[in-house]
């Protein structure tokens, strides 16, 4: 059974541009913009209508987005991260020949043994002797991410 928002979204398309001009006077409290294309509107629209039944974005969320528009706009070829910054006190642990390192996140960087680094591939190479992608060591990038993530949030 569709619901009353799938109703609202699905009528969109099928609205005149005076129609639509009309519910954005509504949605918006102000009058539209002058030469917007139909399917612009129709999109704008649909977008307010969601955010009324589910409300606006986190602050975090937008900031994320405003990041992501900035880089893409310099480098429209940029490979975009996915993964999700890692919450200061978090604990990383890591089995290296027998041996179970920890690391702390902090706001600023990590702690581990006592001392302070500024990224998880000094920490690497610091364990193992070689360059490393912290990361990747860690277990926060490639198939490893997702379990490691996800356990995280748990």
């Amino acid at each position: 059974m569709p619901s009353e928002l799938d109703d609202r979204l699905a009528l969109l398309p099928r609205m005149n541009k005076a129609q639509l001009l009309d519910l954005w006077k509504q949605l918006f409290r102000l009058a539209p913009p002058h030469q917007c294309r139909r399917g612009l509107i129709i999109k704008f629209l649909a977008h307010r209508i969601q955010e009324q039944a589910y409300g606006r974005l986190s602050p975090a969320a937008r900031k994320r987005l405003s990041e992501l528009a900035r880089k893409f706009e310099t480098n429209p070829k940029a490979k975009l991260s996915t993964a999700s910054p890692i919450k200061p006190g978090t604990r990383l642990i890591r089995d290296w020949r027998g041996r179970s390192h920890r690391v702390t996140v902090l706001e600023n960087g990590y702690e581990y043994a006592g001392k302070r680094y500024s990224s998880l591939s000094q920490i690497a190479r610091s364990i193992t002797g070689t360059r490393w992608s912290g990361p990747l060591f860690f277990g926060l990038r490639g198939k490893e991410a997702k379990e490691t993530m996800s356990a995280q949030r748990s």
